[in-house]
């Protein structure tokens, strides 16, 4: 007797550019295609569809966008596109008119739809059998995950779109991301890195309402979020932190071991003109003494930035101004880019003298000269003390990991010299033996 296979799945691959953000988006659209039985595929030759999640932020990454759907149509033809840059939809089609569909970000159930409509799931299909892990589908190594607690911002900076592409404020119930983060661990998760557009501001759309985790209370605000995920027993890491007065209340908690002693704070500048012109919240002439007093609290504070030079009406004067402020601050981890107009963002609308793209380009080295002795200085103090890491990878040379002032893809590495034995995954205490402007070396104890 013949028996007839059974019906292949249908197969979607997934291109996902832009920040953390973005890819917590997408694997929240792959989990939902997942559980409807679609498999997710490493190249464009297998999959019926393409789905790319693009970014809009600055023109570059939009280019870079619009290169990868070309990329996508040519190899696939059937391609939708999601994401910041699909706010933009006109734009999209002018240069790619063949794309089957356009979405937002955020827009989960659109862009399932649309994959709905180009290769249909199969009505056979059991969810019940065929079952996605508890923690969804994750894009990251197993040891590590993104925990998103809000959507968009209500911040208006000059440079920025954000808000017009995703929206206000609106946090998640503080019970639903304590049972995600749950769930994560419970997988196998060691580090989990919390973001957001403001992750200092998470409650304030809902008034810091109290929710429930466990059976017990718990209010929707980032002090109590913190200690809540403290109980877990795993590295708990902060992005994106305005430095508003309550941010005060976590250095504790990193003196204590509860947290990471970690702040990835977006500073962008240091001049109080460019900053006014920025329209930055929360930034005044205390930062110093806070970051001063924060240390002393917690000695072991990494401060982590970001910051644009080259913004509109920056003068030599404002410039020098900043490294100055870098030198007092000492910052261990430090990115920096060159002020890029984006489409529709405030400050195109300046009346602020353009800074040529040569100064810029002088300046940003200088920054970076700068601002390398301070994070080489910085990591020479740590050859000689002992550190717990956190494996990324290994191979025959060694091991490749992070230790609590590392973020991934961002700050520096840890190289285990005699770490091959080792595993992905695996928490180690390592002695420090040499640094460079970025990196450790380190040694198993």
């Amino acid at each position: 007797m013949s028996t007839t296979p059974a019906p292949a799945n249908p197969k979607v691959g997934f291109v996902s550019l832009g920040c953390p953000k973005a890819l917590v988006d997408s694997e929240r659209i792959l989990t939902q295609l997942r559980m409807e039985g679609y498999d997710v595929v490493s190249t464009y030759q297998d999959a019926d569809v393409v789905v790319v999640n693009t970014c809009g932020f600055i023109d570059s990454a939009k280019a870079e966008s619009l290169e990868v759907i070309g990329e996508a149509i040519k190899e696939n033809g059937k391609v939708i596109v999601t994401g910041c840059m699909g706010v933009e939809e006109g734009n999209i089609r002018n240069v790619h008119p063949s794309v089957l569909a356009v979405t937002g970000p955020q827009q989960y159930e659109q862009v399932v739809n649309a994959v709905h409509e180009v290769v249909p799931p199969r009505q056979d299909h059991n969810p019940l059998i065929d079952l996605v892990p508890p923690q969804g589908i994750k894009l990251t190594p197993r040891h590590y995950a993104y925990l998103k607690i809000s959507e968009g911002c209500n911040h208006s900076c000059s440079f920025c779109i954000i808000p017009s592409m995703r929206g206000k404020l609106v946090s998640r119930p503080v019970g639903d991301v304590l049972d995600e983060a749950q769930r994560l661990v419970k997988s196998g998760v060691k580090e989990l890195l919390v973001i957001s557009q403001d992750t200092s501001a998470y409650g304030v759309d809902v008034k810091y309402r109290t929710g429930f985790w466990n059976g017990a209370p718990v209010k929707t605000r980032m002090t109590e979020l913190c200690e809540a995920l403290s109980t877990l027993g795993v590295w708990v890491r902060l992005h994106y932190v305005y430095p508003y007065p309550h941010v005060d209340e976590l250095i504790p908690l990193m003196a204590a071991g509860k947290i990471l002693p970690y702040l990835d704070i977006p500073f962008q500048h240091a001049s109080p003109k460019v900053l006014k012109s920025m329209k930055r919240p929360a930034f005044e002439d205390k930062t110093l003494a806070r970051i001063k007093n924060w240390r002393e609290i917690c000695p072991d504070l990494i401060i982590r930035s970001t910051f644009i030079v080259g913004f509109p009406g920056e003068t030599e004067e404002d410039f020098q101004y900043l490294l100055n402020w870098l030198t007092e601050a000492q910052l261990d981890r430090v990115g920096c880019f060159q002020y890029s107009p984006v489409e529709g963002a405030p400050a195109n609308d300046l009346d602020l003298e353009v800074v040529p793209d040569d100064v810029k380009q002088d300046r940003w080295e200088r920054f970076m000269a700068h601002q390398q002795a301070i994070s080489s200085a910085r990591l020479q103090m740590r050859i000689g003390r002992e550190i717990e890491v956190l494996v990324d990878e290994v191979d025959e040379q060694g091991a490749v990991g992070r230790c609590f002032f590392d973020a991934p893809e961002i700050d520096g590495n840890v190289f285990i010299d005699n770490g091959s034995n080792l595993k992905p995954g695996d928490k180690v205490w390592c002695k420090v033996t040499d640094a460079d402007e970025y990196d450790l070396w380190a040694e198993q104890i």
